[in-house]
C-alpha cells in the first residue's frame, strides 16, 4: 500500500500537507440526543473528505488550515482509549512538528471539547469554544467569522444538524473564507455505537463543488428529511398503518414535489392497498412525465412489489395513456 503523502513516517520529520484547507467548521454534541456532528465549508474541492471525522459512541473532530489528514483518525482513536477531548488534543499536537500551521477540534461523546489555532495559520484566524461545541476558521475575510458561527448555535433551536448548518451561514453571511466559497460537508453520528457503520452514520453529505455550497447543503438535508418521511410511510405500511403512512408519503411530496421517485412509490404503495382510486391521479401525472416509470409500474408485477389484478393493472397502465404516455 502506498504511504498517504498527508502522514508522516515513523522516525522522520512530518510534513506539511500539500492540502491548504483554509476554511471554517463546527464539530458540536447535541446535550438531549447525544448525537455529534462536524460540518465545514471551504473554497476547496471536496473539503468533507479531508477535514470531517466522527465516530459513533466516540466523538467528532475537524481537521484543517495546513491539514495533517492524520489527526482526525487517529483523534478519533486516542477517544477510543478513553481520552478526553482536550487530552486527545493536547497528544496529537505534541507528536505535530506542523502543529503551528494546524486547526484542530474535538468534542467527545461526553461533550467535551478542545480546539487549536497554530499560531502561524494564516489571517484571519481562530476559534471558540462553547457548551458541546467549538468553531474555527482560517484564512477568513474579517475576524468576525467565526464570532458569528459561535452566536448562530448558541441562539439556534431544532435538530442537531440544522443547528450546525446555520453556524455555516452565519459565517458566509459574516464575511467567510476571503478566496470564496467551493465545497461543504456535514456528518452526523450516532450517540452510541451499534456495531452498523452504515447505521451509524445518521448524515453524511457532500458537496464537492458548487458556487452556493453551503446553500446547496442545506438543500440535500432537506431532501434527507423528505427521505425520511417516505422510510417512515414503507415502515408503517408494513405495520398496517394505512393513516400513518399517507401522512409520511405527503410531507415527503409536500417538501419534493416534483421528486417522481417519491409519487411513484407512493402510488405504489396506494394501489397494494387497494385505494386505486387514489392511485389512479398519481400514476397519471408521473407517466405523463416519463414512461419509463410506466414500464417500471408493468415489470413491478413480475417480482410481487405491486399486487394488483389484471384488471388493475390495465387502470394503471390507462392512466398513463390518458395522460399521454404510449
Amino acid at each position: 500500500m502506498n504511504e498517504s503523502p498527508y502522514q508522516p513516517q515513523a522516525n522522520a520529520r512530518p510534513r506539511l500537507s500539500a492540502r491548504p484547507v483554509h476554511t471554517y467548521s463546527i464539530v458540536a454534541r447535541d446535550p438531549k440526543t447525544g448525537e455529534m456532528a462536524v460540518a465545514v465549508q471551504s473554497h476547496w474541492f471536496s473539503v468533507g473528505s479531508v477535514v470531517s471525522w466522527a465516530e459513533a459512541g466516540v466523538g467528532a473532530i475537524a481537521t484543517q488550515a495546513l491539514v495533517n489528514v492524520s489527526l482526525g483518525p487517529t483523534g478519533l482513536g486516542l477517544l477510543k482509549q478513553h481520552r478526553s477531548a482536550q487530552e486527545a488534543l493536547d497528544e496529537l499536537l505534541a507528536s505535530d512538528e506542523g502543529r503551528d500551521v494546524r486547526q484542530l477540534a474535538i468534542v467527545d461523546s461526553r461533550g467535551r471539547v478542545a480546539a487549536h489555532s497554530g499560531k502561524n495559520c494564516i489571517p484571519e484566524a481562530g476559534h471558540i469554544i462553547g457548551e458541546g461545541f467549538a468553531v474555527q476558521a482560517n484564512m477568513m475575510l474579517n475576524d468576525q467569522v467565526w464570532p458569528a458561527m459561535a452566536d448562530s448555535f448558541r441562539e439556534s433551536t431544532g435538530p442537531l444538524p440544522e443547528r450546525v448548518l446555520a453556524s455555516l451561514k452565519a459565517a458566509q453571511e459574516a464575511g467567510g473564507d476571503i478566496r470564496g466559497k467551493q465545497s461543504a460537508a456535514i456528518l452526523v453520528v450516532r450517540p452510541e455505537s451499534s456495531g452498523r457503520i452504515w447505521e451509524d452514520r445518521l448524515i453524511d453529505l457532500h458537496v464537492e463543488d458548487h458556487p452556493e455550497p453551503v446553500e446547496e447543503l442545506h438543500r440535500l438535508l432537506g431532501v434527507f428529511r423528505a427521505y425520511q418521511h417516505m422510510n417512515e410511510g414503507d415502515l408503517a405500511i408494513e405495520k398496517g398503518d394505512t393513516r400513518a403512512a399517507l401522512a409520511a408519503y405527503s410531507a415527503a411530496e409536500a417538501m419534493c414535489p416534483d421528486n417522481l421517485e417519491m409519487q411513484f412509490w407512493h402510488a405504489i404503495s396506494l394501489a397494494n392497498l387497494g385505494m386505486m382510486a387514489d392511485a389512479l391521479p398519481i400514476f397519471g401525472k408521473v407517466f405523463a412525465r416519463d414512461r419509463n416509470w410506466a414500464v417500471l409500474a408493468e415489470r413491478l408485477v413480475t417480482v410481487g412489489l405491486l399486487k394488483v389484478s389484471d384488471d388493475s393493472l390495465t387502470a394503471i397502465l390507462s392512466s398513463g395513456r390518458r395522460a399521454g404516455v404510449g
